[in-house]
Parts: structure tokens; sequence; C-alpha cells
């Protein structure tokens, strides 16, 4: 139990369900839904719908999303991946005879957006409500007004440059040319026309018609290679998700093209070891050089399956463990990895059990914060730039294409044991959240904290040659990872955010933990 006489929060612990986000408003949506009778899934696209109005330089409409869903009595979760593709036109040839690089606001980063499609199939397939009714918070906040949050404006100021080169985007996120201040009311009408469309007609709504022409007329206009084909081919996939074994907990995450794969290969690495009776300094030291290992693997061979096949039973062997097991040295920091010169990226992520024990793990994204910067004028849809993170490198499985899904950073993740759901979790922040998981399982399973504490301790992160490192560890520690060669980089801001709830069935309570880097904001009932 956390010392009371100190500044924290405490897990949130319900009887019969519990909601986690990193938004206030979210959450309250969710419960809503939950008390009204609605499902996790009903509950959790009401939650993120209202996400992507409150905290729109973290998450839209115009972005993508991952869930892992674990139905009462599912032995394995459900998974989507609801990520977009390039057009049809983007060739990595084009790009190459024009000398064309992608940028953080070209045309070019943006790929078809997902999310919408993803929520639509979510509620088709494990919903109980409508898709109308679900969004109808979400466009009373876009309406009506929202004050914007103390976290939300912090983001906020830093990412007005990105917004304020778009006409659309500036008149829509600024106010006298610059970013509001916490609590400030804003309204988003033209956003909310395009959610009632929604409401009204489906995806179909945002993906063909005035919506979707407006997307592709913006794009256009700035060189973009978009079609009305392209947004109207747009569909999630179900997939089959990766696993291993930890600690006596299965641990599932989406399948590549994303970058779960990469927490279990870190986790089969740690497997060997006794991380509960490390020191901090041997863990992080740990953590960073199995960090290393899977990053590294990660870079070179994650992409679009469909496209390229990607050696999922090769990484998740004995002998990709044991043979990335070797390559560790306590005593000294390996070589760094060299990355693409990324920085964190924003998302949400949210999680929901509900009475009946449904367990929702999903995340949506824009990537970079306000994503591309570009706001289709007439429909008021931000537009991720996910495809930022694909190369231009003919060859490389992630080199850009037609029809084709970059390596994708968001991760949701679901905890099992015994054939039943014990936790959704997931952690926001960009290229961190492959770590980020393996952290806050790793502070459950292996350090005995509670799910609260877990998200609250200090974090590190080995990328870029170096190891970023929060406040909170010792100068011993830092002291100690300089001493073993590793260069320490002072975390600039907090490194992420996260959620997850625990399923008690022992005593029949849910356990709810929020980040509080984020505006985090746990409820149950």
């Amino acid at each position: 139990m956390r010392d009371f006489s100190k500044p924290g929060r405490s897990p949130v612990y319900a009887a019969n369900a519990a909601v986690a986000t990193s938004h206030p408003l979210s959450t309250l949506a969710a419960i809503e839904v939950l008390r009204a009778g609605g499902n996790a899934v009903d509950a959790g696209i009401a939650a993120v719908a209202v996400q992507c109005v409150v905290d729109p330089l973290m998450t839209g409409i115009g972005g993508d999303c991952f869930a892992l869903y674990a139905p009462k009595g599912a032995t394995t979760p459900i998974a989507l991946n609801g990520s977009g593709r390039s057009p049809a036109a983007a060739h990595d040839a084009w790009f190459l005879e024009r000398g064309i690089t992608l940028t953080p606001t070209s045309p070019h980063a943006v790929t078809v957006p997902g999310a919408v499609a993803a929520w639509a199939k979510l509620l088709e397939d494990h919903g109980t409500r409508s898709l109308g009714e679900l969004l109808l918070p979400a466009i009373r906040y876009a309406e009506e007004g929202y004050p914007v949050q103390p976290r939300v404006a912090l983001d906020w100021s830093r990412s007005v440059e990105r917004v304020a080169g778009d006409p659309a985007s500036a008149a829509t996120y600024l106010v006298n040319g610059t970013a509001p201040g916490v609590g400030t009311i804003m309204r988003h009408p033209r956003l909310a026309a395009t959610l009632r469309r929604i409401a009204e007609h489906g995806p179909r709504g945002f993906y063909e018609g005035p919506v979707a022409e407006d997307m592709v007329a913006r794009l256009r206009d700035l060189g973009g290679l978009h079609t009305l084909d392209d947004f109207a081919a747009a569909q999630p996939e179900l997939v089959t998700p990766v696993t291993t074994r930890y600690r006596g907990y299965d641990v599932y995450e989406c399948p590549p093209s994303g970058q779960g794969l990469a927490v279990l290969m870190m986790l089969n690495v740690l497997t060997h070891h006794d991380v509960a009776g490390l020191s901090d300094l041997d863990r992080v030291h740990l953590f960073a050089e199995a960090c290393k290992q899977a990053y590294h693997h990660r870079d070179a061979l994650f992409a679009d399956p469909v496209l390229n096949r990607v050696p999922v039973e090769h990484l998740l062997s004995e002998a990709w463990r044991a043979s990335a097991h070797g390559a560790i040295d306590m005593a000294r920091a390996q070589e760094p990895v060299i990355w693409p010169e990324l920085a964190h990226k924003d998302t949400v992520y949210l999680s929901v059990v509900d009475r009946d024990g449904n367990a929702l793990s999903l995340i949506n994204s824009i990537f970079q914060g306000f994503g591309s910067g570009i706001t289709a004028p007439e429909s008021g849809v931000l537009l991720h730039n996910r495809g930022l993170s694909f190369r231009i490198d003919p060859g490389h499985p992630n080199t850009i294409g037609p029809r084709k899904r970059p390596m994708h950073t968001i991760i949701p993740g679901m905890l099992m044991r015994d054939g039943a759901a014990v936790a959704p979790f997931g952690v926001m922040g960009g290229h961190y959240q492959a770590m980020g998981h393996v952290e806050l399982l790793t502070g459950i399973l292996d350090r005995g904290l509670d799910v609260q504490e877990a998200l609250d301790a200090p974090r590190s992160f080995a990328y870029g040659g170096g190891v970023e490192m929060e406040p909170g560890f010792s100068p011993e520690v830092v002291a100690g990872l300089e001493a073993r060669g590793h260069r320490i980089i002072p975390a600039s801001g907090p490194i992420g955010g996260g959620q997850i709830i625990w399923i008690d069935r022992a005593r029949g309570v849910l356990a709810a933990g929020s980040d509080p880097r984020k505006d985090g904001s746990a409820l149950g009932y």
C-alpha cells in the first residue's frame, strides 16, 4: 500500500465494471454506457470517440486503431488491425525518381485513416449499441464545447507550429494564433457535422461521399496520390494474435504490422533472469540491452505481413532468445543500434472490463502531435501522418508501396491465464510502447507492484545510442549506467502514458490504474 502522506494515487477498485483512459471525459462517457447496460466494446467506442474530440492532438477520426478483445469465455483474444493503407499509386520508385522524402507534414505521410472502419467492425461483431448512439457524447462535446485539460493544454502548446502551417488547422485549433489555455472551452462544429454523418450512414459516411471527397481534394491539392477508390477500399483486418508465456501468464499482442512482437521477444529474453532480484542499476541495464536486441530486429524486419513475410516463428524461437541473451553483457553496454530519427509519438490508449467479464484493450492514434497538421477544411477531419513510418528503400520490407500498411508503433496488450483474461493493458509513447509493455508487466509480475505503482514507476528507454531516463532514478544508478558505457539522456518530459485493469477473480474485484503522466482517469462501479 502506498504512503498516503505523500502525493500519488491509488488503484481504483470496482466490483462490477471499470474503465481506464487518459482523459476524464473519455472515462466518464464509457462509464455512462456501461451503467446503461452497454458492454465493453460499446463503452470503448464511446470513450475513444470522445477523446478524438477533446484530445485532438493525440488522436482523431483521421487516425488508426488496433484492438484486442477477450469476450467472456474466450480462451484467446480477438485481434483487429485497424490501420490504414497507402494510396494505390504510392510506389517507392515514384518517390525516388522525384527525389521526394517523407516529412511529417507531407501529404505523402498520410495513409487512409483506419479508425472509423475499425470501430464499426468491433461494434458489428461484438457490440450491443449502434455506432450512431455511441457517437452522441462526442458529437455533443464537438458542438457544445469542452474544457481543455491541463496535460492536453501542455501538449497543445508544444504543437502550435504544426497546426499554424495549415489554414484549416489553424482556424480549428488555435485561439488568436496560439494554443488554448487550461480550461478554455473549445468547439469543433465541422467535426461535429462529420460525426453526425458517420452516426447516420456508418463508415460509408466517412469513406465515401462528401467527407471522403473533402479529404481527398485537400490531399491532392497538396500533391498527394490519394483517390476516392483508396478511401472506399478501407477495411480493418482480423488477425491472429502473437503470444508468449511469461511467469505463468500468457501475453498477447497484435502481430506485425504492429511492433507488439518486440514485447514478446524482450520478455522471452527476460524469462531467464531473476528480474525481481535485480538492483535498479542491473534492471535498467538489462532492459536497455534486451531492448536494443529486439528493436534492431523490429527495424530490419517488421512490415505489412500481407506483402512481406515477417519471421514471427523464428523471432519467438528458443534459438533467437538464446542468441539475444548471449549477446547481453551485464557488465558493459553493447554498441548502439542505429534508429530512425523519429521522436516519441502521440496516441491514446484505453482499457474496459464490463460486468460480464468482457475485456477490451484499444488504442487509437494520429501518430505525431496533431498528426500531419493537415485538416480537410469542410469536414474538419485532422489527418494523421502514420506513413512517416515507411522507408523509401527498395528491398526493405517496410519500404512504401501501393495499398500497404507501414510498420506501426501502437499496440494494445492482453494478459491471460488459464484461458481467461487477466488484464487489458497498454502504454502510449510511440516507439517506447514495446519497452513500456515490458516495464509495466515486469513491474507487476516480477516486482510485486500494484497496477498504479507499476504505471507510476520511473521509466527508461534505450534508443538513439543512449538511455533516456525519467526523474526518479538515484544518482548512483545513473552513474553506474554511465560506468557501463551507456550515454544517459535525461528525459525532456514524461515518457509515454498507460492504462491497465486487473481482473482479480479470486476476490471478485477489478483494479484499474491510469497514468499520472497524462490526464489519466480510472473509474468503476
